[in-house]
């Protein structure tokens, strides 16, 4: 069985960290559009957000929490969305009738 040569040994060690410290500075690094962990949110449109599904479309920030309060009230689970057609409230698809009832907007 050979065994590595001592200085290989003694350098391959601090390679392997150097390799890694190099890896995890790109990763995390702050410079916009660099780094892979952490982006930018970027706004969609109302259909781009998975199962969830668009019930209201509140004009200001009273009409708001108005509405997440009467959601609330209900029983039912609600985000408020920035989307590219403005703020969007958003339920699951399972609440989407009764939070429309609640709300008071048609379906659609």
């Amino acid at each position: 069985m050979s065994r590595l040569d001592p200085l290989l040994e003694l350098v391959l060690p601090f390679a392997v960290v150097g390799v890694l410290v190099l890896l995890l500075r790109w990763t995390w690094s702050p410079r916009r559009g660099r780094s892979f962990a952490s982006r930018t949110p970027r706004r969609g449109a109302p259909g781009d957000y998975g199962l969830l599904i668009p019930i209201a479309a509140p004009a200001d920030p009273a009409e708001t929490l108005l509405l997440i309060a009467r959601l609330d009230a209900a029983g039912i689970r609600s985000t408020l969305v920035d989307t590219t057609q403005g703020p969007r409230l958003m339920v699951w698809p399972e609440e989407a009738g009764k939070a429309r009832r609640v709300v008071g907007t048609p379906p659609g």
